[in-house]
């Protein structure tokens, strides 16, 4: 089979196409062929040797990917041969790929492959943020950086859902338009204007209930300034850097809550992982939560694509086809 390989670290241009035998499920495993991979940043991280999980050398890359069941191992049940599938995966940059049983999710009808490569990481983030990580309600103000980003677009719709304001910060104006596209009541450009100062102008002096950042660095203390009294703060990525470290302290005046979230600590809870797949489902189906699709790419172009990625100039989700 084809698929990306990688035999040292580095940037994007470690990668290249090579010819690999196709892997056979184990016990509790299910061999996948692959219709659409998923991109995500964390796949550059994992190339750099800078992700949770290291490579082990020579290794390909891809966290998620949607296909059709190609054969399952032993004490595999309720997966068969030809089921449309999505799932979390490694090694997806490949024609094949094997998947635990656990971490597939068969695929409804009216859910593309491209859509279901978006679905395990993107949509499941997005989720988890708005209603595992905080709870949002009708009427809070939720901030959400990378707006026109992969999970931005997603974590747009289903706070809207809810019931929240949704104010989302870009990097430029095409940006913007696509997060006013996809339901962003108000959006900041912050290129060219400061994004605390607009968040409190637009919320009359209050301040927002939730940011939800993936950017790091240059956002995520600043947030702060534009936090309502007990609004909290969530960081889930580091594409601007990692952020400085942060006094306690600075939390007491309008106590204020800062977390983390990361997809894989809700693994292990079958209740939320069900809940978060049906609930995001049902909103695919009755047209709450459209997934953007920003760009396609052949598998062999995976060097192009990392680049592209690394361009911050992406929207919406990233694909590679074999």
């Amino acid at each position: 089979m084809k698929a990306i390989v990688f035999e040292k670290t580095g940037d994007a241009s470690v990668l290249h196409p090579a010819e690999i035998p196709t892997p056979t499920p184990n016990s509790g495993m299910v061999l996948m062929r692959v219709h659409a991979a998923g991109i995500n940043f964390a796949d550059t991280l994992f190339i750099r040797g800078e992700y949770m999980v290291k490579p082990s050398l020579p290794d390909i890359p891809g966290l998620e990917a949607a296909g059709v069941i190609e054969q399952v191992g032993a004490d595999v049940k309720n997966l068969k041969p030809g089921m449309r599938v999505a799932a979390f995966a490694r090694k997806s940059y490949a024609d094949y790929c094997l998947v635990p049983a656990a971490g597939v999710i068969p695929l409804p009808d009216f859910v593309s492959f491209e859509q279901g490569a978006a679905f395990p990481i993107q949509v499941l983030t997005a989720w988890h943020l708005l209603h595992t990580a905080y709870k949002t309600e009708a009427g809070n103000v939720v901030v959400i950086h990378s707006a026109a980003g992969g999970v931005g677009v997603v974590a747009i719709q289903i706070a809207k859902a809810a019931g929240a304001r949704v104010i989302g910060t870009v990097s430029s104006d095409a940006k913007a338009a696509i997060a006013r596209q996809y339901g962003a009541d108000e959006v900041i450009n912050y290129s060219s204007q400061d994004f605390v100062a607009e968040t409190m102008r637009l919320t009359d002096g209050r301040g927002a209930n939730l940011i939800l950042d993936a950017v790091g660095k240059p956002t995520f203390e600043k947030g702060l300034g534009c936090l309502a009294t007990f609004g909290q703060t969530i960081l889930y990525g580091r594409a601007g850097g990692q952020p400085d470290a942060i006094n306690p302290l600075a939390l007491f005046g309008k106590s204020l809550r800062m977390a983390a979230f990361g997809l894989p600590t809700v693994f292990p809870f079958a209740d939320l992982m069900r809940a978060g797949i049906e609930g995001s489902f049902a909103l695919m189906r009755d047209a709450k939560l459209k997934i953007l699709i920003g760009k396609t790419f052949p598998l062999a172009q995976a060097v192009e694509a990392h680049r592209f990625i690394g361009s911050r100039n992406s929207t919406g989700k990233l694909l590679l086809i074999p």
